[in-house]
């Protein structure tokens, strides 16, 4: 499993991961950011977290564990349009 804490919290890049950062951070979930809020918005992925500030967005560890978890067990995770 990935090095995940054990609580706290994470932000999109983190999840979808950002090959543009430096070093280049590997996706958690490989979905596009389109496909992922969509996902959230569904319900298919967990909702943010949005008591840390007005313009900050991010997830709980535990919501994502548990998704990729769940991911594992179903294959779920990624969108029937992307490869």
């Amino acid at each position: 499993m990935h090095q995940l804490p054990e609580t706290g919290y994470l932000r999109l890049p983190q999840i979808i991961g950002s090959p543009k950062a430096i070093p280049p951070m590997p996706a958690l979930i490989p979905v596009s950011k389109s496909t992922w809020w969509a996902g959230v918005k569904s319900g298919r992925y967990p909702q943010p977290v949005r008591t840390l500030g007005a313009r900050i967005t991010a997830w709980r560890v535990e919501d994502i564990r548990d998704l990729i978890q769940r991911c594992s067990l179903t294959g779920e995770c990624r969108a029937e349009s992307e490869p």
